[in-house]
């Protein structure tokens, strides 16, 4: 996937940094569902190099893992006062109450995303509250859906049954709205043809839905076709797609730490 520098448009990507497995399993999870970029990393040194690359992103830091409080001020003051980061976001996490301890960063970094003590009981007050923070600043920018680009992924497949053949073809982006897609041999699909008994294949999943024909344009020497899903699809479906693009995105991250 295309990784975008144009926050105001694509918004800004969400760190999570040590998340604890309560924030990597549900507060995340409720994000992604929301349409936010969400990312995981357990390495407060090497997120430094991705920071520069995208400096307007927002980082919520658990602050009970990683390193002692002491570290993490000096971590967050070199942050902010270097002038390739200066633009990020801080929030932070924590299971535990600390009045005197949520005082001292309050005071010392204006935190614009809070000082939030994550609710094992009640995840999602925590999911609430980190909403408001990430509503505050803007963090979807004008982007409505994440979309994902499979850059010559071939894992990523569609087969359509249509006139007792069968379209098979590589999907090259996907977002829970509709697809793009090149196929074997062009199938000179008409535009608003429904295609029913879809079958998509994201790496390991295996998801059928249906869709409409959208149009086409040409590409080089093949021709791309854009099909959005109807209002039938199932809400499982979309969950999943979600799912499919953080953990493609994630992957990609990784790639850029190593």
């Amino acid at each position: 996937m295309a990784i975008e520098n144009d926050s105001e448009f694509s918004g800004k990507k969400i760190f999570f940094l040590y998340p604890s497995s309560l924030i990597q399993n549900e507060i995340a999870y409720e994000l992604v569902q929301q349409e936010y970029e969400v990312y995981l990393i357990k390495d407060h040194l090497k997120i430094k190099r991705v920071l520069k690359k995208f400096p307007d992103s927002i980082v919520f830091i658990n602050v009970d893992d990683g390193v002692d409080e002491k570290s993490w001020e000096a971590w967050m003051k070199g942050l902010l006062a270097d002038p390739f980061t200066a633009r990020i976001k801080l929030g932070l996490l924590t299971a535990m109450r600390d009045e005197a301890l949520e005082k001292k960063f309050s005071t010392t970094f204006k935190l614009p995303c809070g000082y939030t003590e994550v609710s094992k009981s009640d995840p999602l007050k925590t999911v609430k509250t980190i909403f408001g923070y990430l509503l505050a600043v803007e963090a979807r920018g004008r982007r409505k859906y994440l979309r994902a680009s499979s850059e010559n992924d071939t894992q990523m497949t569609i087969n359509i049954p249509y006139n007792s053949l069968f379209l098979k073809g590589v999907i090259k982006d996907i977002s829970v709205t509709g697809l793009s897609c090149v196929f074997q041999e062009d199938p000179m699909l008409d535009k608003n043809t429904l295609c029913q008994d879809m079958q998509i294949k994201l790496q390991s999943i295996i998801l059928k839905t249906e869709a409409i024909c959208f149009g086409s344009r040409p590409d080089g020497l093949q021709k791309i076709y854009v099909f959005l899903f109807t209002q039938r699809i199932d809400p499982d479906v979309r969950i999943k797609i979600r799912s499919f693009i953080q953990s493609l995105m994630q992957s990609k991250l990784e790639k850029l730490l190593r």
